[in-house]
């Protein structure tokens, strides 16, 4: 807010979002909204849905937000030309409420877990929710004891497993308004204080092709505010975790200089969509894949496999 009001634009002002009693269909006082809480307030996620209904743009947009998750990233950026690690989609290991044996009978039983590992190309592999983050529930494992064993753990969560990229460096990347782009050294093998204390020795074409991607999956997905983890095998940049609407921006993980990039960049988003707002339209921005959708029209890119190689020297 500070960081807005400090560039002193004519008619735009920065303030937290005051909350009234919310009448249905009635607008709010905002031309824009940035929503970082709605994901754990469902009360928040009605309400700046019925905000967006009336014209504000709410970053992100909170009905693809609701709509999407992590399986649905990875399946899409088959389409896209984003290379992704092989991902299996597992039911959950208990019936969710209010269900029986009677609202499976559409699925195998049981399912040919060989088969399923054979795909992945065995272990280790990675389970993880198909939906959600904060690197909660998520598993490691390497054989079929461990998997079972974790898999017992998960009750109603709907997990992914994972092909495990060994990687020979990796990337968390931020991307605000479609358009600022932020690369940066990241190790999630660190304590987590310590994942921004990273050199990694690559090219000036990798860093370039990771912007592109960085780009290309934002634009598909409609996000305004996202982080994109590439793990970096071979020369090729996999996509780990692109799923990210609220993502960590606390000075205390991220590092002073990130921070401040993130500050500033995201006041130069929020007045842009200030001065671009429309009254009475649509001011959300809806993603590459929604909009292909809209006019009958399947989203398609060839993938890229040419490897770009590791360079002698780091470039930042």
């Amino acid at each position: 807010m500070a960081r807005v009001n400090s560039k002193n634009v004519k008619g735009v002002s920065a303030e937290p979002t005051h909350v009234d009693e919310l009448m249905q269909g009635n607008p709010t006082p905002y031309a824009v909204m940035i929503d970082r809480i709605s994901q754990d307030v469902p009360f928040y996620r009605a309400y700046v849905k019925n905000a967006a209904l009336n014209g504000t743009a709410v970053l992100n947009n909170p009905f693809w937000w609701s709509a999407d998750e992590k399986f649905f990233n990875n399946c899409l950026s088959t389409k896209i030309g984003v290379h992704v690690p092989k991902t299996i989609l597992l039911p959950s290991k208990e019936m969710p409420p209010d269900t029986s044996g009677q609202s499976f009978r559409n699925m195998k039983y049981p399912l040919e877990w060989d088969n399923m590992i054979d795909y992945l190309g065995g272990f280790p592999l990675f389970m993880k929710p198909h939906s959600g983050g904060g690197w909660k529930s998520v598993y490691k494992v390497e054989n079929f004891d461990d998997f079972f064993r974790d898999y017992n753990e998960t009750n109603t969560l709907v997990m992914m497993l994972q092909e495990a990229i060994e990687f020979d460096a990796y990337f968390r990347c931020y991307c605000l308004g479609g358009k600022y782009v932020r690369i940066m050294d990241y190790e999630p093998r660190n304590p987590h204080h310590l994942r921004y204390v990273a050199d990694h020795k690559i090219s000036k074409e990798l860093r370039e092709q990771m912007h592109d991607l960085v780009l290309r999956i934002n634009h598909y997905l409609g996000y305004d505010f996202n982080t994109v983890e590439f793990a970096i095998r071979d020369g090729i940049p996999y996509a780990i975790d692109f799923c990210n609407p609220a993502p960590d921006a606390d000075i205390n993980s991220v590092g002073e200089e990130n921070f401040e990039w993130v500050v500033e960049n995201a006041a130069k988003m929020t007045i842009e969509k200030a001065l671009a707002h429309k009254e009475g339209g649509n001011n959300l921005t809806w993603g590459q894949y929604v909009q292909d959708s809209v006019v009958g029209k399947m989203s398609s890119i060839p993938s890229e496999t040419k490897p770009v190689k590791a360079s002698s020297k780091a470039k930042k």
